[in-house]
């Protein structure tokens, strides 16, 4: 396993590079100043949105490139890079079909601010941490924006209550269990491996020399695009089975601990 001929790092957030807490580590930023000394491309790629990212990491966002609603949206500094917003039938069709599911509560996320027509009293509480700009509204036809990403949340299990009633959609649309609590729903090309995809291309670089980090469904495709694959000890069953090799969990700096490699490797 040779990590010396890496020229593009891929990391998930949550689960991944964040801990529990959802802090990204002072080790992490110290290992990142190193990384940029060998001209090696850093990627941020999470279902979170893009304001959000920024804030988890403002001391390189400028940087980096920040791929955000699992791939909808990819941004390097200012110049936007991807984007695939869903289309409004599409969005139409999908609250409807939610509007039967009484246990999901669905949350619209734009790329500067989401949106929720639910009052679940936990998701409200979560929407403070992922979706801090949001908004409560009547109807989705009050969104005058482009959604990227329809993320819905179940107070139990997306994957056991709601998955199932939402599994149909997947010859159309990117149906993805990206938590324990979540299931977010996309146009089919707005998904992370597509954005590593376009990045890879960009920049002239292999499937051989990148590596990626993930833990939950909404990597999977990512992680595909990657021979150096890192599924976190914390990670989803298929993800593990997806990807080709295993580190630490992220409260163990299961990232870190490939960098440091990378970077030994790299300095010989």
């Amino acid at each position: 396993m040779d990590l010396s001929n890496i020229k593009l790092i891929v990391t998930d957030l949550d689960g991944t590079l964040l801990n529990s807490n959802h802090e990204v580590s002072d080790l992490f930023f110290e290992l990142f100043n190193k990384i940029k000394k060998h001209n090696i491309l850093f990627t941020a790629a999470s279902g979170r949105p893009l304001y959000s990212m920024k804030d988890k990491l403002a001391k390189i966002e400028k940087d980096i490139i920040i791929v955000a609603e699992n791939g909808g949206l990819a941004v390097k500094k200012d110049k936007t890079l991807l984007s695939t917003a869903m289309e409004t039938s599409n969005l139409l069709m999908i609250d409807k079909l939610l509007k039967t599911l009484p246990e999901a509560h669905p949350v619209f996320c734009t790329k500067d601010k989401a949106f929720t027509t639910s009052s679940n009293p936990e998701l409200l509480k979560l929407l403070a941490e992922f979706y801090k700009n949001y908004d409560a509204i009547n109807s989705v036809n009050d969104i005058n924006e482009p959604v990227y990403k329809v993320a819905i949340y179940h107070e139990v299990s997306t994957e056991q209550f709601l998955y199932p009633h939402l599994k149909h959609l997947e010859e159309n649309f990117k149906v993805k269990v990206s938590a324990n609590h979540w299931v977010d729903i996309s146009e089919m090309k707005a998904n992370k491996g597509h954005a590593v995809a376009l990045i890879q291309k960009e920049y002239d670089i292999s499937y051989e020399e990148t590596l990626v980090f993930g833990d939950y469904n909404n990597d999977l495709e990512m992680l595909k695009r990657a021979h150096f694959s890192y599924a976190m000890e914390n990670a989803h069953p298929q993800v593990k089975e997806t990807a080709n090799f295993s580190t630490k969990s992220n409260n163990n700096f299961g990232v870190e601990s490939i960098l440091k490699q990378l970077l030994e490797l790299k300095e010989k």
